[in-house]
């Protein structure tokens, strides 16, 4: 994880510096050079006088554009140089830049990098805690600054978190369950997922489309009295809070989860996290296996990710399943990350 920290400091008095935080710049006289931060989402506006020194903060998440096509052009009267930092983000074009800095046949880049355990002012102990929690991909870019592949799996080790459980699974008296309901109708599925929240073991896994609104919530009901679950959790986005309301004023215990660009990440790198450490015992349902498997992250331009199904396939098991380990997790409790 790339840290930087950027002062300007002297000793004695300052003198003769002019500060406009209108226009993000500070010059000296009577030496006639400046300092200015500007942004790159529209490169354009970068374009001007040449430059003795140019810092890109963050420069895998800038268009590839910027240093080759404007940047770099403005260094070059005055042989002025450059230094990039960032947290990686894919084998992108920062990343091809980073192997110049690591040929010894380029002698005019050098390249550096430095993992968050390196600097001394984080706890090591809270570094543990972190890596605890974090997936094995996000740990890996974001905390010991590797270049991951784009084309990575999201949900590691599926296969391993199998089991095969005696036939009928039988409700225990003793242990907690939550159920997690994700909803669809004519091109996606209604799919419900129980968890044994005890065992950590999927013990039932539903899907249906194609029927009506009334039917589907009778499917849920029948599950619900099967299984008794602590609580459901059920996906609130459009026709999902309308569900929600009528199986509620049934009695039936459904806690709303609005999924959002802020809350679903969250949610299913928890999944993720879970599968992976085997806190998790999946049922071998091939249509929960596939989508799983299939399952896929954009890269966003701005940081961060975008999880979702591969065109034309479907995520209401993966979405169902990550709302029952939510539950699982949170117990009783409602966090709500909108």
């Amino acid at each position: 994880m790339k840290t930087g920290l950027t002062s300007l400091a002297a000793t004695g008095r300052i003198k003769d510096i002019a500060i406009s935080e209108t226009h993000n710049r500070i010059d000296f006289a009577p030496s006639g050079g400046s300092i200015e931060i500007h942004s790159t989402f529209n490169a354009d506006y970068l374009r001007g006088a040449g430059l003795d020194y140019a810092v890109l903060d963050e420069a895998a998440y800038m268009d590839p554009t910027v240093w080759p096509e404007v940047v770099r052009p403005m260094l070059l009267d005055r042989r002025g140089g450059a230094i990039f930092l960032s947290t990686p983000f894919g084998r992108n074009w920062f990343y091809h830049l980073f192997q110049h800095g690591s040929d010894p046949l380029q002698p005019d880049w050098a390249a550096f990098q430095f993992p968050t355990h390196s600097n001394p002012l984080i706890s090591p102990d809270e570094l543990r805690d972190l890596e605890r929690m974090t997936p094995s991909r996000v740990w890996r870019e974001e905390y010991l600054a590797e270049f991951i592949d784009d084309a990575g799996a999201v949900f590691r080790g599926v296969r391993e978190a199998l089991y095969t459980p005696p036939l009928p699974i039988e409700r225990e008296e003793s242990h907690r369950y939550i159920m997690g309901v994700d909803w669809g109708r004519d091109n996606d599925y209604t799919a419900l997922a129980v968890l044994d929240a005890t065992s950590g073991e999927l013990v039932d896994m539903e899907r249906y489309n194609q029927v009506g609104w009334q039917v589907q919530r009778g499917y849920i009901r029948d599950a619900y009295l099967r299984w008794q679950p602590h609580v459901i959790w059920a996906e609130a986005n459009s026709i999902g809070s309308v569900n929600i309301e009528a199986l509620q004023q049934d009695g039936l215990p459904v806690r709303p989860f609005m999924t959002t660009s802020r809350s679903k990440p969250p949610l299913i790198e928890g999944l993720a996290l879970a599968i992976e450490r085997r806190d998790i015992a999946l049922l071998p349902d091939p249509v929960l296996l596939n989508e799983l498997e299939a399952y896929t992250l954009e890269r966003l331009p701005g940081g961060g990710y975008r999880y979702s199904a591969p065109s034309g396939m479907h995520d209401d098991t993966v979405i169902a399943l990550a709302l029952a380990w939510y539950g699982a997790q949170q117990g009783s409790l409602r966090l709500d990350f909108a």
